[in-house]
């Protein structure tokens, strides 16, 4: 062949029918050679000059302006943005601090402050600066409570067939608290599994008084608490959320529990404090559990109903019935009984009737509201109704026809979702 044929040979091979052969390829063109160089050379020219005619008519003050309206719709439609960035901002300046220690300011909001030292395992005591960490930990479940209910929880929701607004507001309202009494729960239980209060062993709450030290996991579980109910409290207060017909009840059993954590942690007894914890999660666990097979319509529903109210009745009843007994007969014959504000003693006649009254006004909130549990039982076993005692009848309009939602939402200690 003459060399002019072989060029033309060469230059048909390159438009051959191989390279349109897509089956098995996966391989995938970039953005830039989608279209030819002459193209893009061409867009670019009239890019810019787009951008020249449209800046010269705008200032860098509008450009801000609409940028800061940007972001305020933005955080406007997601809620968590604005927690994520301040705790983002907090942890930015920790680290470019170059200053890892208590001198920091910002080590007491970002870590467990006084740590004893050398202590193997390390110890640590109580003092203000805990505070500060329960502060964060307000931010951080005010994150972490947006989040998972606006991007993991309510899609949840909507692939279950839930449509109204109150019902996937209550559904993930009970997914959350699965979620967080499924942690809390074991947490707890692990806790106390290495201790001497295992199971429950209330002469231990008094034995070794003043529990003034505890290891990182306690100290940390106990604050982690503390900044969870009080953020909980805080949505209560600011009524986010469309009050139920128990509200009053739910507000007095905020008050009292803020008053149980707040004082048991000051005055050192933080043991019994953390046997009170867990029988409030474990129970809020099968509660919002019941509750959200509920929802869904489970075939599941009754019978796990009737098996959560077993575990609502031996945690917050038979448990905390346990917890008040020892209050009255252990208290003040375990360990010394006296009032010494040096040593940090507190264990005497004047503490223990303010316990008592604490832990008892926490059982009459509970008992009202198994007697809520109890009539809904009786509803559902002899006339198959499942409608819900405490939603408030506005809410609830849309969601009647289906007649779900389990009795008392939102219940226990703010169960689902005020715990």
């Amino acid at each position: 062949m003459s060399s002019d044929n072989q060029e033309n040979i060469v230059k048909h091979r390159r438009h051959s029918s191989v390279g349109k052969i897509n089956l098995g390829d996966s391989s995938v063109p970039g953005l830039q050679t989608i279209r030819s160089n002459h193209d893009i050379k061409l867009t670019k020219k009239e890019q810019f000059k787009q951008i020249n005619k449209v800046s010269s008519k705008i200032n860098d003050s509008d450009v801000l302006n609409k940028l800061f309206i940007s972001l305020k719709i933005l955080t406007y439609r997601y809620i968590w943005i604005k927690p994520i960035i301040i705790i983002l901002l907090l942890n930015l300046i920790y680290l470019l601090s170059n200053n890892y220690t208590d001198s920091n300011p910002l080590h007491r909001f970002l870590f467990m402050s006084y740590q004893i030292p050398n202590t193997n395992p390390p110890l640590y005591e109580k003092g203000w600066k805990d505070f500060c960490f329960v502060f964060y930990m307000i931010i951080f479940f005010t994150f972490l409570r947006e989040f998972m209910v606006q991007m993991i929880l309510k899609p949840i929701a909507i692939h279950y067939g839930l449509k109204s607004k109150s019902k996937i507001s209550r559904f993930t309202e009970q997914t959350y608290a699965i979620f967080y009494y499924g942690i809390t729960g074991p947490f707890g239980l692990y806790i106390m599994k290495n201790s001497n209060m295992w199971f429950f062993n209330t002469k231990s709450f008094y034995e070794n008084y003043p529990h003034t030290q505890h290891d990182w996991l306690f100290k940390f579980y106990y604050l982690f608490q503390a900044g969870f109910w009080s953020q909980q409290a805080i949505i209560l207060m600011l009524q986010i959320e469309k009050p139920r017909k128990d509200f009053k009840e739910l507000v007095f059993h905020h008050i009292v529990t803020i008053l149980l954590i707040s004082l048991s942690y000051m005055f050192n007894f933080t043991h019994m404090g953390l046997a009170i914890y867990i029988t409030m999660d474990i129970s809020d666990f099968f509660l919002g559990l019941s509750k959200t097979l509920n929802y869904i319509n489970s075939s599941i529903e009754v019978p796990f109903f009737i098996f959560f109210m077993s575990v609502w009745i031996y945690t917050r009843h038979y448990l905390n019935i346990k917890i008040l007994y020892s209050v009255l007969t252990e208290f003040l014959s375990i360990g010394p009984s006296i009032l010494d504000f040096k040593t940090q003693q507190y264990k005497c006649w004047i503490s223990q009737p303010m316990v008592f009254t604490l832990i008892f006004a926490l059982q009459l909130v509970n008992l009202y509201w198994l007697f809520l549990i109890l009539r809904i039982a009786i509803r559902v076993v002899l006339y198959n109704i499942k409608k819900d005692d405490r939603s408030d009848s506005e809410s609830d309009d849309d969601d009647d026809d289906d007649s779900t939602s389990s009795s008392m939402s939102r219940s226990s200690s703010g169960d689902a979702n005020n715990n």
